[in-house]
């Protein structure tokens, strides 16, 4: 392997890739990038066994390729010298003594390298119909579900996030059993096949943090793996087995108490009181809505008591007191975006339900919690 590259062309295929990289040492070569040149360019591919990702740096974006080859370089030391390298062009050189040099005008680095053989023999597959969709509206919908995913593992379906796709509605859901956040998109297309898949939410967080322009996104899901296709970067996750429970349940389509809230008002007025429950576990606000009145209590033995008061349009102008847990609901409040949200309620120990005035994409859930 024989290749001219300019530092900031390569830098960029390694920081995509090394997302991929092992943060154990289990299996040494997980620790490693696979370099793969032939005539038509560069291959970048890094794994760690659960998420698979490769770059592909094209003929046209090298300077040279002297001779076509393959080599596994130790990631983390290799990002870290490129990285501090200044900018300027490298020369990529593997010797049949398992090394690698990268040359600049004033340095030479030789790295060893793993053997090629050693690295985990990936296929990354396409589907006949994928899923097509804008990738950074795919960001934006992983962005307001994925933060509601579980984080203890004894419930591992919940720590990942369930994507469904039937007809032309796709659909992101992730819950912890105590809040959770949907998503539900129309498609450009209705597909034949129905979907219902949970990616580990820390897979699908690292893909999303790639995503830089607005370019059309292919996703292709087989029964343990999916794969998601962009430009020239591939990104390959495990799936977590099992049915994902059914939370459609869960949200009501009727409500006995409806209340219009100017967001940022409503938003501010919670981060304040809250400042009251933060050494607290549960964290608890309590709320009580009497007509117009929006009126926010917390209270704590070292610090003392809050009350605060804000109006709002109770469209039901039913009256009602409830708590939840300051932390959840200013998480859910972050998501939406519009001028006002609309607070839906069904009672004391009915769930909460948030929603965008005139927005039926998103909607956050949250339950209620018992002060007695």
């Amino acid at each position: 392997m024989k290749l001219l590259i300019e530092k900031n062309i390569l830098m960029e295929g390694l920081n995509s890739v090394s997302k991929a990289l092992s943060t154990r040492n289990i299996i040494p070569v997980l620790n490693g990038i696979k370099f793969e040149l032939n005539k038509d360019g560069l291959y970048l591919t890094a794994t760690d066994n659960e998420i698979t990702i490769q770059t592909f740096i094209e003929k046209s974006n090298i300077k040279n390729i002297e001779e076509e080859g393959c080599s596994v370089i130790y990631g983390k030391s290799l990002l870290d010298i490129i990285r501090r390298l200044p900018d300027t062009d490298i020369l990529i050189e593997n010797f049949e003594n398992n090394e690698v040099s990268f040359k600049t005008n004033n340095s030479i680095y030789n790295f060893n390298c793993f053997m090629v053989e050693d690295f985990p023999n990936i296929s990354l597959d396409e589907s006949k119909n994928p899923i097509k969709l804008d990738s950074l509206k795919f960001k934006e919908v992983i962005n307001k579900t994925s933060f509601a995913c579980s984080l203890q593992e004894s419930r591992p379906l919940l720590t990942g996030v369930n994507i469904k796709v039937q007809g032309d509605l796709f659909e992101c859901t992730a819950t912890d059993s105590y809040r959770l956040s949907k998503v539900t998109l129309k498609l450009d297309k209705v597909y034949n096949e129905n979907i219902n898949v949970v990616i580990p939410a820390r897979n699908i967080n690292e893909f999303v943090k790639i995503i830089d322009d607005g370019e059309e996104m292919q996703m292709h899901v087989f029964s343990n793996k999916i794969i998601f296709r962009l430009n020239n970067l591939v990104f390959q996750s495990s799936l977590l087995n099992g049915n994902y429970p059914n939370t459609d349940n869960s949200i009501a389509k009727e409500f006995k108490y409806i209340i219009k809230a100017d967001l940022k008002e409503l938003y501010n007025t919670l981060d304040r009181a809250s400042l009251l429950t933060q050494s607290k576990d549960k964290n608890i606000i309590d709320l009580e809505i009497n007509q117009n009145d929006f009126i926010i209590r917390a209270s704590s033995v070292e610090m003392g008591k809050v009350e605060e008061k804000l109006t709002v349009e109770n469209e039901t102008n039913n009256n009602i007191k409830i708590s939840f847990s300051a932390k959840y609901m200013l998480e859910a409040l972050k998501m939406f975006n519009k001028e006002f949200v609309y607070i839906l309620l069904n009672g004391e120990i009915n769930p909460i339900i948030l929603k965008e005035i005139d927005n039926e994409e998103l909607i956050q859930l949250i339950l209620p919690m018992k002060t007695y």
